[in-house]
Parts: C-alpha cells; structure tokens; sequence
C-alpha cells in the first residue's frame, strides 16, 4: 500500500482530504494576520504568547464533551455545523481594530479553535472506523502531510498577502477557504456503521475515562503522543521576528518564511523516512527531533542561518506524529474512539499551552536560544521514557 494506491481504492479518504486541504490551508492563512496585528498593536511578549495559546486551549476544555459527542451523533452533521462555525468566527476576526479589542480577539479564537478541535477529533475517529492497520497509519501521514504543505503555503501566502495587501483582506480570503472547504463536504458520500452509544452524554464522559484509566496502554501512548506539543513553536518564531529578525526583514515576511521552511519539512519528512521507522526504533526519531532543536537554538541569532536548522526541527515531526497516533488508533476498541482521540487531543494541546506559556514567561528571564534548548532535551527525555514502555506496545 501506497499513498496513491490508497487514493486509488479509497475514494472517500481521497475526498477527505481535499476538504482538509483547503480547511486547513484557510487556518494557517489566518495566523500571520493575527500574529502581525499583535504586533502592530505593540502587544507584549505575555499577550502575544496567550493569545497564542489560545488556539490550544479550547481542545482542552471541552475534550470530554467532545468525545462524547462524536461517539453519541452522526458524523456528517456534526462536521458541517463544525466547518460553519469555523467559517462565521473568521468573518468576526475583521471586527478587530486595536489593543483593546484583543480580549474579543480571544474570544472568537476560542469558539473557533473549539470548533476545529471537534473537526479534527471527528475526522480522525471517522478515518480508524474506515480504515486500520498500514493503510491507517498512511492516511494519518497523508492527514499530517496536508498539514504541513498548508501551514507552509499558507504561512508563507499569507506573510505576502498581509505585508502587501493588509490584514483585513486576509481574513476575508481565509472566509472564503473555509466557505469552499464546506461546499466540498457537503458533496461527499460515506457511511460508517451507525452509533450503537445510546447513553447520556455524562454516562459517556465517565465511561470514557474509566476505559482509559482501566487501559494502562492507552493512557502511557496517550502521553507520548503529548510529547509533539513541545514543537509548538509560534510564539518563538514571533518573538525571533519582533525583537531580532526585523531588522533583517519584514515582521511578517519573517514569519511566513520561517514557519514555512519548516512546514515543508512537515511535508518531506516521511516521504524519505516512513519506511524505516518502526515500534523499535522509534526512539531515535525522538533523540534526532531533540537534536535538530537545539541546533536550531544555536542558530537563531542569524535569521538565513536559522532558515537551515528550522528546516531540520520540522523534518521529525510528522512520523513521530502519525506513527505515535496510529499507534493509539489501533490499541482502542472502536466503541471508545471518539473519546480516546478526544482525551488524547486534549492532552496534546494541553502540551502546546504548557509550551506556549513557558515561552512566553521564559521570555523575559533568559534568551530565546536556551529557551529552545530546553525543549530539545525534552524529546530527548521522552525517548528514554519510550524505551521504557515499549514491552507493553
């Protein structure tokens, strides 16, 4: 099996992922537009790093409801009202005019990072009920794929539009992406086997937990997965380009260029090393994405000479994401899924906040290069903690 093979027999999974593609493509467009208004506006390193954090932070709040939701109605519905929820947020982000609107800012980030995660969470429970095995773990690489090709197009679009166009026409474009991304789903046929949980949705929260708490398994890959919040790296890459890279280069040029040369190694990555990772040495995967980072850290004084080892934090990333996740997918009884990938979420993005914040409060009290440096050695850290769950994988 191979990724156009998949395609090929899998018709549904081919249009899935043109709706992630052009969903997820409108997401990154927005990001350089938000983080240049931040910027604009004079915000502090603090705000800049919780307004960051709160495109994570919905995932975790409402992860229990989440799940029970997806586990409790049908598919369909649910990720078209979703998708229109993500589409009316964008159109509010234009009612942004100063720093004083920056807690509404929060606000419509949140309700539409909340509906985002619940997309996400339903996608991926509605790819383990349609497919398993390789040909899962392919379509979570094909899933991951897409989203580096968009971050890295996006970001990179999105830094040329905002710099020379403006802001606010970057949030009506990224409408639009999201309108067509609905139109496309809408149209797509695929049917999975109807919900058998019939329980209330607080019977399935505890039901939930309980299974995962029961499954030793489930919750140690739960936290390994976790580990691939540490590459959360948008406050950083804000922070290099408001205090170091502007002198160098337009705040959102240095942006979009530097997040977009890491997003393509997000997409190259497993084109040349799928084939060889596997359940035994996925640990060294974990220690080279620890090395790449501190590389990255020792380079970030000079903006072209960084452009080279960010390329190389992003190169990791995918597999550790897509193979850790697959990993999980397979372990959980189907029954449980919605529920397991939302806690799992959550406890991913509660590593992306956890990041954020600590950049952000580290900011002031050390330099960005030690800052980086520290969370290299945590993949590196996470690789010892690998070696010593593995029997039970």
């Amino acid at each position: 099996m191979n990724y156009r093979k998949l395609f090929r027999e899998h018709k549904v999974i081919r249009d899935l992922s043109l709706v992630q593609f052009i969903a997820y493509f409108g997401a990154w467009f927005s990001n350089v537009a938000i983080y240049t208004m931040l910027v604009e506006f004079g915000s502090t390193e603090l705000a800049i790093s919780v307004v960051t954090a709160m495109h994570f932070i919905p995932a975790v709040i409402i992860a229990p409801f989440s799940g029970a939701i997806i586990d409790r109605f049908k598919i369909k519905p649910l990720m078209i009202s979703l998708l229109s929820i993500e589409l009316i947020m964008t159109l509010c982000f234009l009612t942004i005019d100063n720093q004083n609107d920056i807690w509404l800012l929060m606000i419509f980030i949140f309700v539409r990072m909340s509906a985002a995660s619940m997309f996400f969470s339903t996608e991926m429970s509605l790819l383990a009920k349609l497919l398993n095995g390789k040909a899962l773990q392919q379509a979570n690489e094909i899933h991951s794929i897409i989203w580096s090709f968009t971050y890295a197009a996006g970001m990179a679009m999105s830094g040329i539009i905002v710099n020379f166009v403006g802001i606010k026409i970057a949030f009506i474009i990224d409408a639009m992406f999201f309108l067509v991304a609905l139109i496309v789903f809408i149209n797509i046929d695929f049917k999975v086997k109807a919900s058998i949980v019939q329980d209330k949705i607080w019977e399935l929260i505890k039901d939930g937990f309980l299974y995962i708490k029961n499954n030793r398994i489930i919750l140690h890959l739960i936290f390994l997965h976790s580990c691939v919040g540490l590459t959360s790296f948008d406050t950083l890459v804000t922070l290099l380009a408001k205090n170091e890279y502007k002198y160098v280069i337009a705040v959102p040029l240095a942006i979009g260029i530097s997040n977009a040369t890491r997003a393509v190694a997000l997409m190259i990555g497993p084109m040349f090393i799928s084939r060889y990772v596997n359940k035994n040495n996925l640990h060294y995967v974990l220690i080279l994405q620890g090395v790449a980072i501190i590389l990255w850290g020792l380079t970030q004084f000079n903006f072209y000479v960084s452009l080279f080892t960010i390329f190389f934090t992003g190169f990791f990333t995918t597999i550790l994401w897509s193979f850790t996740y697959a990993l999980l997918q397979d372990k959980c009884d189907e029954k449980y899924l919605g529920r397991v990938i939302s806690y799992n979420d959550m406890f991913f993005m509660m590593a992306c906040v956890l990041t954020t914040l600590f950049i952000g409060l580290m900011a002031s009290l050390t330099s960005l290069a030690i800052i980086t440096g520290i969370l290299g050695l945590g993949f590196i850290l996470f690789a010892f903690y690998y070696t010593r769950i593995l029997k039970w994988i």
